[in-house]
């Protein structure tokens, strides 16, 4: 366990998107609250997280089996780009 008390910005954005979906330590969101509270701009960056969350769960989005299809195929030839 890291026993650094201040988190870069890469890493306070690393750890609220990993608030966002319950994976984060407590440690690690001690960490995010006491970032949050000097930097506005992951301030900001968390609210607009918490926003996107908020309607995507709201308002969750049916697709098609083709659409589906499609995404997966764009998803997979642009990883593959990146692996390259």
């Amino acid at each position: 366990m890291s026993t650094k008390l201040f988190l870069s910005c890469d890493e306070a954005n690393h750890t609220c998107d990993k608030s966002q979906y319950n994976e984060a330590t407590l440690w690690g969101k001690i960490k995010l609250n006491i970032h949050l509270l000097y930097c506005a701009a992951c301030r900001k960056y968390a609210k607009n997280n918490a926003k996107l969350t908020k309607l995507i769960n709201r308002r969750p989005v049916k697709l098609e089996p083709q659409a589906k299809a499609e995404i997966r195929a764009t998803l997979e030839r642009e990883l593959a780009k990146q692996n390259h």
